[in-house]
This record gives structure tokens, C-alpha cells and sequence, in this order.
């Protein structure tokens, strides 16, 4: 029985309340609705917005707890300052001897 759905991405990470990408080890942070559409909405947004974005809404279970049960990826999040690192450094010119 589907009690809520839940969006994820292509590396098993999932959406969540605060409006980033968590990977499901605290399924409390993952955001949830009841309803399929919203979710597919949710999806919908969140793919106009990324391009390379490869997600699906998923249906899942509320554990004793009233969290979604769900497995947690297995691959790591990238840090948002590790991207901005190496974002900078990209753009920095090189220095020719």
C-alpha cells in the first residue's frame, strides 16, 4: 500500500524539505506528499531547472515513525563548496611560463 510518494534522482537521492538533494539516510528530511500529481509537479519544477535532471516519483511507505521508508543511496552527495571550488577553478587563468 503507497502512502506517500517521493521524488528521486538518477543517483538515488532524494528531495527534500529544505529544497535540496538528501540522500536518504534521514528519511525525516525527505520531503513526501500524499498525492501522486504534486509529486509529479515537484518533478516537473525541479527538471525545468535542471536539465540533466533524470528523476522519478516514487511511492513508499510511512514506517511506525510516520517517516517514508526508503533506501538510502549508496552514492555520495557533492558538496555544494566543492563545487564552487571547483567551479573557480575552472575560470581562473593559467599562467603560462
Amino acid at each position: 500500500m503507497t502512502d506517500v510518494f517521493v521524488v528521486r534522482n538518477q543517483l538515488g537521492h532524494y528531495w527534500g524539505k529544505a529544497k535540496t538533494w538528501v540522500d536518504g539516510s534521514s528519511p525525516k528530511l525527505v520531503y513526501r506528499t500524499k498525492y501522486q500529481d504534486e509529486a509529479i509537479n515537484t518533478l516537473f519544477e525541479l527538471s525545468s531547472r535542471d536539465i540533466e535532471l533524470r528523476g522519478e516519483v516514487v511511492p513508499a511507505t510511512l514506517s511506525e515513525r510516520g517517516e517514508p521508508d526508503i533506501e538510502p543511496s549508496q552514492i555520495p552527495l557533492l558538496d555544494e563548496a566543492a563545487l564552487d571550488d571547483t567551479a573557480e577553478a575552472a575560470t581562473e587563468p593559467t599562467e603560462n611560463a
